[in-house]
């Protein structure tokens, strides 16, 4: 996978980390309203699996488990910003703050999969880390 799709995943996994401790301690949240809170955290064991799958591949890089774990994380990560998506279309909700994220929460593995995967020199797909 190429080192500017490695880097841009650390960065978005540690933000995505940074999120949830910051939910926890209560600096940031979705608002007074409880079944918000509970579809929020909802959420938690889908994102840390991401999390911790990304940053385990991203730390394994070399080995045969790295590539696996990161081609698990990487759409789990999408489909946890296009569940968010999904859900603030349902509401008629729009806010930039949430839509941002969840925005590159859904298209930033997909991107990443096509680039760290494709062989221009071949136009064939190809698979290593």
């Amino acid at each position: 996978m190429k080192k500017s799709i490695k880097r841009t995943m650390l960065v978005t996994d540690l933000g995505f980390l940074a999120y949830w401790i910051a939910t926890a301690f209560g600096v940031i949240g979705v608002g007074p309203d409880p079944f918000l809170r509970q579809w929020n955290w909802s959420f938690l064991g889908l994102d840390l699996a991401a999390i911790g799958l990304g940053l385990a591949g991203l730390a394994l890089k070399g080995r045969a488990i790295a590539l696996p774990l990161l081609v698990v994380a990487l759409p789990l990560t999408s489909a946890a910003g296009l569940m968010a998506l999904n859900f603030y279309v349902i509401r008629g909700e729009f806010s930039p703050l949430w839509w941002i994220p969840n925005l590159w929460l859904l298209s930033f593995p997909i991107l990443a999969l096509i680039v760290a995967f494709r062989d221009t020199s071949t136009d064939r797909v190809r698979m290593t880390v």
